[in-house]
């Protein structure tokens, strides 16, 4: 799904029009038309109001349901993940991120 269909789906879902949409962003109606019709596209600005405007995250707008997520083969681990008290949470958040330098620092290493 592209942003502009994304867009009109997210709005739609809201039970927003363009006029109701565009006022609660703080812009014209007709920059929200352009958006919807694929016309042009929002800067970084337009898209912060754009999802504030809908109570959504931007990544909503952005990005497919599974373009961000984890991988198949980890999904569920992390559903699992999403069940440990705030201590374990911490704890498994610390070794993903020691993982992800020790990656990056060898990934580094390499090209040099």
């Amino acid at each position: 799904m592209t942003f502009n269909e994304r867009l009109v789906a997210l709005r739609k879902k809201r039970g927003l029009t363009q006029k109701a949409l565009a006022e609660a962003c703080g812009m014209h109606t007709t920059q929200v038309q352009r958006y919807e019709s694929g016309e042009t596209q929002p800067t970084l600005e337009a898209l912060r109001k754009l999802a504030l405007g809908l109570h959504c995250s931007a990544d909503l707008l952005v990005f497919d349901k599974d373009e961000r997520g984890p991988d198949e083969d980890l999904r569920l681990q992390f559903e699992a993940v999403t069940q440990f008290t705030p201590e374990e949470k911490m704890v498994a958040k610390a070794v993903i991120e020691s993982l992800i330098l020790k990656h990056d620092s060898s990934r580094f290493s390499r090209a040099s």
